[in-house]
């Protein structure tokens, strides 16, 4: 009988599906021809650039050249005096590889790119398959896992649980707050909130990441008090008062809501604190030169005896380098040169974190030329920093603390638009190059019963949101794993498949400032 139904699905299978050999030829038909469809070509290449790829030589010489390379590099055993953490918020492998095409064309390289080490990095929390930026934040920069929401805690601590969260065991110290103990300098950067999930991994500890300014934490109908918000502890907690930079947006989470900041927008705190002014006289207490910025102009000019930085360019996130306002509103690569400047000013060495974090907010709302510009200027900040600083003495690491669902497939043809269309499919009908998985950008079918499909002109809006199969008003990340590419003190470290906590625990043995693994007697096993 089993005998019987095995024909019988060989047999439906046949006929459904059709012979292998049929399938190919199908596959053959429908292959896209670029020539057949409106796709803008933004790089047309040059007759000597085709010439000279049809050959097998080049290629062949090209692949020697590269493992020559690779056979000449020098490891680098040297003690990381200073480390600089990148972290492109929601910077996916697809993301990485439709900005090569953004910037240029399929063959180009984005700044880290180039780097000698690569490898991969699984971003999944204690308690979801998918991350978020609390709980990816605690791991890359805290060296623990935990559940999703919380930042700066062990997975021993629920989302909202206060109570949890003030115990002192449950507390995980990041890579800063290591370079601290240690006489070292350290800092952050950010295009998004300095109290949103990503940066606020480098000095909090908080059971909720929303939990930003009092407010929401009254809002969560919990004591402020007793259940300290993210702003103050930036400012008055052990890790937060002891950076020396603090640059991103942010502004109304430190200030209360009877003031108004700079631009006219209005504070958010319930307390009646402002705590930009109390972070200038904690300053002055300690005797210490600082500055307070708010717009470019300043931060240009800061001074070069500067010791301590804070400085808040929005009253929220910062805006999108493709809609910023380049008189008022520095770029990520200036805010990191000043960040270097700052921190390059004392002989001990550093910590600096940088996030792109308006990668991620992209996706989010399916903005994918956003997202894209996003990361080529998230790579200019990369070329900041190694025109700044020392490959002997500084260890660099880019990495992503989570994917998003934007994919990147089709037959376009080589030099296509990225913002395009990838072919015809099944109904007919042309497909995007870009699409997300899920998101704001869904369109339901015409009345027709015919799929919506966007035109050229849609796609070139800069906020177009660019198809989505399910409808979700905000685009969610993905579970893929992540790139991690290094350069300097150690980078040989970085390399194949590891768990995302792994990476600050790779990072303090190269700066020589671990808690577990003593950097004499770990550098001589080495």
């Amino acid at each position: 009988m089993m005998f019987v139904c095995y024909l019988l699905f060989i047999g439906l299978y046949v006929q459904v599906l059709g012979h292998p050999a049929e399938i190919n030829e199908i596959e053959e038909e429908v292959e896209f021809d670029v020539d057949a469809f409106p796709n803008r070509v933004v790089r047309n290449r040059t007759q000597e650039e085709i010439d000279k790829e049809i050959r097998k030589d080049y290629w062949i010489n090209h692949a020697t050249m590269t493992i020559q390379e690779k056979l000449s590099r020098k490891l680098n055993r040297n003690t990381a005096k200073n480390v600089i953490l990148f972290l492109g918020d929601g910077m996916s492998i697809p993301t990485v590889a439709a900005t090569r095409v953004y910037i240029g064309g399929e063959e180009k390289e984005l700044t880290f790119e180039k780097f000698p080490f690569t490898g991969l990095s699984k971003t999944y929390c204690v308690d979801h398959q998918t991350a978020d930026s609390a709980c990816s934040a605690t791991a890359y920069l805290g060296g623990v896992k935990a559940n999703l929401g919380t930042i700066g805690v062990s997975a021993a601590v629920s989302k909202k649980n206060c109570t949890a969260m003030n115990d002192p065991e449950n507390h995980v110290d990041s890579i800063a707050r290591l370079f601290q103990l240690k006489g070292k300098r350290s800092g952050l950067v950010t295009n998004t909130k300095v109290t949103h999930a990503s940066p606020a991994g480098v000095y909090a500890h908080t059971a909720y990441r929303n939990w930003e300014s009092d407010t929401s934490v009254l809002k969560s109908g919990l004591d402020p008090t007793t259940c300290q918000d993210i702003a103050r502890q930036l400012i008055f907690g052990d890790t937060g008062k002891n950076l020396q930079v603090i640059l991103g947006g942010g502004r109304k989470k430190f200030l209360p809501k009877e003031e108004v900041d700079e631009e006219g927008k209005r504070g958010e705190r319930s307390d009646g604190a402002n705590l930009i002014e109390e972070w200038k006289k904690q300053k002055e207490r300690a005797g210490v030169r600082f500055e307070y910025v708010w717009n470019r102009e300043q931060l240009l000019h800061v001074q070069n005896d500067t010791e301590y930085l804070l400085g808040l360019f929005s009253s929220s996130h910062m805006d999108y380098n493709l809609e910023r306002d380049r008189d008022s509103d520095p770029s990520l690569a200036e805010m990191t040169e000043a960040a270097i400047r700052v921190l390059s000013g004392g002989d001990e060495g550093f910590f600096l974190f940088v996030e792109g974090g308006r990668i991620d907010t992209a996706h989010h709302d399916t903005f994918a030329q956003k997202a894209l510009d996003e990361t080529a200027e998230f790579s200019k900040a990369v070329q900041m920093a190694l025109e700044m600083t020392d490959e002997e003495d500084t260890l660099i690491v880019v990495t992503s603390d989570h994917a998003h669902t934007m994919s990147y497939a089709g037959y376009a043809g080589r030099g296509s638009d990225i913002f395009g269309y990838a072919g015809e499919a099944s109904d007919r009908n042309l497909y995007t190059i870009l699409n997300y998985a899920n998101g704001p950008g869904y369109r339901p079918l015409m009345e027709t019963g015919q799929r919506s499909v966007p035109t050229a002109d849609e796609m070139n809006q800069v906020g177009f949101k660019w198809p989505s199969t399910y409808p979700l008003q905000s685009e969610t990340h993905g579970a893929d794993d992540v790139g991690v590419y290094a350069r300097g003190p150690w980078s040989h470290l970085f390399t194949g498949v590891m768990e995302e906590n792994v990476l600050p625990h790779l990072m303090a043995f190269a700066a020589c400032v671990s808690r577990e693994l003593p950097c004499d007697s770990s550098k001589k096993e080495a």
